[in-house]
């Protein structure tokens, strides 16, 4: 774990977690077995909304990769929140041991790891070390309401 708490580095960073997003389906936001928190893929919502829908790409009426890659890290904000929920503390959490991110993607556009970056990230200024992970950037046909992003995490704590 970092040397700086969790919760203490997004203090510092002036960063506070939002409410828990609602599911848009048939699912919790989070589920823990054993010593691990897998979450349900979170969208980039900011007070309950959306900031963009489309695809993203390279052209008019397309979601800039550089858009995109803060809504990952939007998405990566809400995942944390669902992670707290279940454990109580981000302090809890020993390391993020993996990110799951989909792209809805423009059919030329091949850039989704740069955009998830903006999730991983992210996780590092947050966790420092133990925010390091194992990665899929997967670039789809679309998501859920039209979001531009979605990411999922896997987090082991103590």
């Amino acid at each position: 774990m970092a040397a700086t708490s969790a919760e203490a580095r997004l203090a510092e960073l002036g960063i506070e977690l939002p409410e828990v997003a609602p599911p848009v389906a048939a699912y919790v936001p989070a589920v823990v077995t054993g010593s691990y928190v897998y979450t349900s893929g979170q969208l980039p919502f900011v007070s309950g909304a959306l900031p963009a829908t489309g695809k993203v790409g390279d052209g008019e009426g397309l979601v800039p990769a550089d858009d995109a890659k803060e809504y990952a890290r939007l998405c990566a904000l809400n995942a944390l929140a669902a992670v707290k929920a279940q454990l109580g503390s981000l302090d809890r959490v020993t390391r993020v041991v993996k990110v799951v991110g989909f792209v809805a993607s423009d059919p030329s556009f091949t850039g989704q790891p740069g955009v998830i970056n903006g999730a991983s990230e992210f996780l590092g200024e947050v966790f420092g070390e133990g925010g390091r992970h194992a990665r899929s950037a997967v670039g789809v046909a679309v998501l859920p309401l039209d979001a531009p992003v979605e990411v999922e995490l896997v987090v082991e704590f103590a």
